[in-house]
């Protein structure tokens, strides 16, 4: 019998956290989060990390996971999400994933090991490996191989490149869940809208002090590179007015928002709502429940 869970997907600052929340409330349930840049600890404001105040008691997992220094993968992600369902599974709660990460989460569902018997150190070495070389030098690889991988998709041919190497050792399994996708959208204008009035809000909570902290700390570790801290980093190195700076975080964040949204339309079944219309979330509540209900695979 497969583990029934709930997605809730969407581009940043659609409101994937809120309801996330009120979901928990309604249907005794626990937050797991899906989003590759919460996992770190001292990242809060850049990230747009639930604060304790705003979980309202609702038990969040898979935040402030790791140190700012350290690595973290979709193989991580897949390996601590799994335990973190058991768990609340277990206790009779209903695990709730909220996060923008989609290769994360599409790892996870569609029952990737990301390893097989490979041993995760090695993958992690060739990983690294790639991850030095520039697009040329990837998708050149990827040519010679004869695979038809788009030159935007940077993961996806590291990936490639990975069952290219390991070989058979690499293999996908069965997924473990039933899950049902909720993705939120609203009209561009209006979440772009919100984008700029999040980015203008972090920086009124103290987004440039994470930021420096950060440039002066770890300026060259893989949580650096997220977005609402890389952008700072040629103003900290007096390379770009502080204005200029702003302007593309908030730019960045826009483009992120529609690759994101470009993600799940394309590689994940889910059920897409608009936040802008009245009854949209009481529509997601009746799905949940029906979803609920039904007999258990």
């Amino acid at each position: 019998m497969k583990t029934k869970i709930i997605v809730i997907l969407g581009p940043t600052a659609v409101g994937k956290t809120a309801l996330s929340i009120e979901l928990a409330k309604r249907f005794k349930g626990e937050v797991i989060s899906g989003d590759s840049q919460q996992v770190y600890r001292g990242l809060d404001i850049g990230t747009a990390k639930v604060t304790e105040t705003e979980q309202e008691g609702i038990p969040h997992h898979l935040l402030n996971v790791r140190d700012a220094d350290q690595s973290y993968s979709a193989f991580d992600f897949v390996t601590e999400a799994k335990a973190a369902i058991a768990d609340i599974h277990r206790r009779g709660r209903l695990p709730i994933i909220a996060g923008g990460t989609g290769l994360y989460i599409q790892s996870l569902l569609e029952g990737y090991h990301l390893g097989g018997q490979v041993p995760h150190e090695e993958i992690l070495a060739y990983r690294a490996q790639l991850d030095t070389w520039s697009d040329e030098a990837l998708f050149g690889k990827i040519a010679e191989l004869g695979l038809d991988i788009p030159q935007i998709n940077r993961r996806r041919a590291m990936r490639a490149l990975e069952i290219a190497h390991l070989g058979g050792r690499l293999e996908n399994s069965q997924p473990d869940y039933e899950a049902l996708l909720i993705c939120l959208d609203d009209e561009r204008e209006r979440l772009y809208e919100r984008i700029n009035q999040r980015v203008d809000h972090m920086l009124e909570a103290g987004l440039l002090e994470e930021a420096r902290w950060l440039y002066d700390s770890y300026p060259d570790v893989q949580a650096s590179r997220g977005i609402g801290y890389k952008e700072f980093f040629p103003y900290f190195a007096g390379q770009m007015s502080l204005e200029e700076a702003v302007a593309r975080l908030k730019q960045n964040t826009r483009r992120f928002a529609k690759r994101q949204l470009t993600w799940f339309r394309n590689r994940m079944k889910a059920a897409f709502y608009q936040v802008g219309e009245p009854d949209c979330q009481e529509q997601i509540m009746q799905d949940i429940r029906r979803f609920l209900e039904r007999e258990r695979l």
